[in-house]
């Protein structure tokens, strides 16, 4: 209950946290930062909390896989919009975070997620560049705008290419198995 109350928060934060992605001038310039900072601390509480009280469960798992995507989808979105990101990079992860549960309960017939370690570690790093332009929007980092919007652009094609090879991967796991 309390970890998908944690959970819950992050699913509230995706449309404010794709907004200030949006339109930054719209909110305070530490608001984002901020927002992304709550999101990420639940995300890292919510299944710690689940494993603690033993309520951990199948459901929770997509719950908070499923929050995650939305919040980092809708942002990553908004900042193509605003042409921070490649917008390929969030078409790509709405496929992949498909492929993931489609495979998972379907294709293997299994009753939960199955991750993979690639495709782990680009959901961790999909906030990453979100971070980024959040201290973009701060008005201290000024003089290093140019440095951050490089190197958010560099690593939305760094996660394009680490998404396309998860994509494969998981397409050919089953291969693999046979």
């Amino acid at each position: 209950m309390i970890a998908n109350l944690l959970t819950s928060v992050r699913l509230v934060l995706a449309i404010p946290v794709a907004w200030a992605c949006a339109e930054p001038e719209a909110f305070p310039s530490y608001l984002l930062l901020l927002l992304l900072v709550v999101a990420i601390l639940t995300d890292y509480f919510d299944g710690k909390v689940a494993r603690y009280m033993k309520t951990a469960s199948a459901g929770g798992m997509l719950f908070d896989h499923g929050t995650d995507f939305i919040l980092v989808t809708s942002a990553l979105f908004a900042a193509s919009y605003t042409g921070l990101v490649i917008p390929w990079l969030p078409i790509l992860i709405v496929f992949a975070f498909s492929q993931y549960v489609l495979d998972s309960y379907w294709l293997l017939r299994q009753k939960k997620l199955r991750m993979s370690m690639l495709g782990r570690w680009n959901g961790v790093f999909y906030f990453v560049p979100l971070v980024l332009i959040g201290f973009l929007q701060l008005e201290f980092m000024s003089n290093w705008s140019e440095a951050l919007r490089s190197t958010i652009m560099l690593l939305s094609i760094i996660l394009l290419i680490s998404t396309l090879a998860s994509i494969v991967d998981r397409a050919i796991a089953p291969l693999r198995v046979r």
